[in-house]
């Protein structure tokens, strides 16, 4: 019985990046001697013999030969394989793709074969800062998109690719591959055509909607939760109608709805469905927080602070506007918690409501005065 090392991780040894999951193939033996040797594996293969061993993936060969079972993965770059001794068998490609930095299917079928792969091809470069997308994976892609497939993989397994790619380096190119690809619909089709619509007023924005947001998303790289509300954040402005255009008047409104409806699309946590919804929706407020009232801070403030976003709603308004008002807002929080209601106004429903909401702008009002 052979076991080798195969796949992405076999890549990143090559690359000299870390290695988080391992996957192996066993040769030169059936699931009987394989179970003989590791007893504690647990089968989680449906179609293909496959199991998990101490929390790494073994599988069995698709094809007649090793060979052949490389030729059949998802990308060049990933149809490696490396013996216990370091010897490496590999996709005639492989090599050179992986010294070019570039992203080619393992074969015209690739993503025919399995049509998540468009999504994994989008997350892989947003993993890969470097790596470009090779003339054949874009041709590929359109020709998923035109084949209607996009639509046959799960759901949920949609939604993963997209929040491995908000944890990428380059999430933004996550999108602009899909765009390139012409591959946003149906599963990101709040921003189909959103390359071809002005971010706004040319004195404010020289960019698309597309190029904004990606921007916005690699901004704000290393906080999965900020880029997918940095993706969310303007949805509302491919609504605009285009006697509009360039402005986008009313777009947080817009966007809200649609972020919301992305995120239930794609199954993700309520979590992130309701921080999708909260960036499109308040973005634009935090965004121009030193003109508010107290009240509409309080109010603003203690909204963001019950959904946990506090902090990624006023980082994704610092990449967007350029002005950071974190400091100032994380300062107003804290001397509005100071309030505390008396002992005969609690327990009073609506009314303890209301006057705690009170105190607290009064004592963002004594904490302004004193600036």
């Amino acid at each position: 019985m052979r076991i080798l090392l195969v796949g992405g991780a076999v890549r990143n040894l090559l690359l000299g990046l870390p290695v988080r999951d391992r996957d192996y193939l066993v040769l030169d033996a059936t699931v009987e001697d394989f179970l003989r040797a590791h007893p504690d594996a647990k089968p989680v293969g449906k179609t293909f013999p496959v199991f998990i061993l101490k929390g790494e993936e073994y599988s069995f060969p698709r094809a007649q030969s090793l060979e052949q079972d490389l030729a059949r993965r998802d990308f060049t770059i990933n149809a490696l394989a490396q013996d216990a001794d370091g010897g490496l068998v590999h996709h005639p490609l492989a090599l050179e793709d992986i010294r070019a930095g570039v992203l080619r299917p393992a074969s015209r079928h690739s993503l025919s074969d399995d049509p998540l792969r468009v999504f994994r091809a989008a997350r892989f470069l947003a993993e890969l800062p470097g790596f470009a997308a090779h003339p054949e994976l874009l041709e590929a892609m359109r020709r998923a998109a035109a084949s209607g497939d996009l639509a046959k993989p799960y759901a949920e397994r949609v939604g993963q690719e997209v929040l491995k790619a908000c944890a990428a380096q380059r999430p933004g190119d996550f999108l602009r591959l899909l765009d390139q690809g012409g591959c946003l619909a149906p599963w990101l089709a709040e921003l189909d055509g959103a390359a071809r619509i002005p971010a706004g007023p040319p004195k404010y924005h020289d960019a698309s909607v597309l190029e904004h947001t990606a921007r916005i998303m690699d901004a704000l790289a290393g906080d999965a939760l900020g880029v997918w509300m940095g993706l969310c954040h303007d949805l509302g402005k491919v609504l605009t109608p285009s006697s509009m255009l360039p402005r986008h008047i009313g777009h947080e409104i817009r966007g809200e709805r649609a972020a919301r409806t992305l995120g239930e699309r794609l199954r993700l946590p309520t979590r992130l469905i309701q921080a999708g919804s909260d960036a499109a929706r308040w973005h634009m407020l935090s965004g121009r927080y030193p003109e508010l009232r107290d009240a509409t801070r309080v109010d603003l403030l203690f909204r963001l602070k019950s959904r946990g976003v506090l902090r990624e709603l006023f980082r994704l308004s610092a990449a967007d506007t350029g002005q950071n008002h974190l400091p100032e807002a994380q300062a107003d929080l804290a001397a509005a918690l100071t309030a505390v209601l008396p002992a005969q106004a609690r327990d009073q429903g609506e009314e303890s409501g209301a006057l705690l909401r009170t105190l607290r702008i009064q004592a963002l009002r004594a904490l302004r005065s004193s600036r």
